[in-house]
């Protein structure tokens, strides 16, 4: 009797001792899924928080180049930088009016991001900074992102590929009036971003507007540049000298026809 005790008793221990390490894997298997769960979450939510970040630092990036943005991160502002060689470029429509009273406005719309998207692809190709686009007028710049020697040439050169997309026929005859037409002029500019909302960066100077009145005396269909600008590729571009010709505000300033 004594020994079926004995033997009862251990038996009631054992399974004590085996309930006990049931409990015991159960906890840490209850533990583990937690602890996976919770990392598995954490890892999920900092993925998340990258591709967010990247999403932001992307956007950041098309809107200003990286030293700007890279800048305004740091310090909370950017400031406004002068640089000395650079050249900068004014693309617009002619008869843009008479166009659009022959288009729809999603027509409208179409044509001008069909256009401003394939300037985009050139302008980068070419080392130049897209600026900013007003109405039908396109503002781009070489020489803003680092120094660069080859700034007027890779100016003149992106106007050229921008003259080879704009001469390719379009089927639609409301199209037909579309033209273009491209002044560039070289020199120094002041550049950044001014405002805290709706910021964008943008260039200032006696350059930019004289770049502009490259454009406005251009004949369409043509590329006008400076005499400054003819002084900088006139070895590597054909020029047909145009003679003196007044700008509004300007003068009589020497341009030449890049052929």
């Amino acid at each position: 009797m004594v020994a079926k005790n004995i033997i009862q008793n251990q038996l009631q221990r054992q399974q004590i001792i085996s309930y006990s390490v049931i409990a015991g894997l159960l906890l840490v298997l209850v533990l583990a899924f937690v602890i996976y769960r919770s990392y598995s979450n954490e890892k999920k939510t900092n993925y998340i928080i990258q591709a967010e970040k990247k999403k932001s630092e992307d956007l950041l990036l098309n809107i200003l180049p990286k030293e700007v943005a890279d800048e305004l991160k740091s310090k909370g502002r950017a400031h406004a930088k002068e640089f000395d060689n650079v050249t900068v470029m004014f693309a617009d429509f002619v008869n843009f009016t008479k166009a659009v009273e022959r288009m729809s406005p999603q027509q409208l719309v179409d044509e001008l991001d069909a256009c401003f998207s394939a300037f985009d692809l050139i302008v980068s190709g070419n080392n130049l900074e897209k600026i900013k686009t007003v109405g039908d007028a396109y503002l781009s710049a070489a020489g803003l992102r680092t120094a660069d020697p080859d700034h007027a040439y890779n100016t003149v050169k992106a106007a050229l590929e921008i003259k080879t997309f704009m001469d390719l026929p379009r089927s639609d005859p409301a199209y037909k009036t579309f033209n273009f037409r491209i002044g560039i002029h070289s020199g120094n500019v002041v550049a950044g971003i001014v405002g805290v909302k709706k910021f964008a960066y943008d260039i200032w100077g006696d350059t930019v507007n004289t770049a502009a009145r490259m454009e406005q005396t251009c004949e369409p269909g043509k590329i006008n540049i400076s005499e400054t600008t003819y002084d900088l590729v006139k070895d590597k571009f054909t020029c047909a000298y145009r003679g003196e010709i007044e700008a509004k505000n300007k003068g009589f300033m020497k341009m030449y026809f890049v052929s």
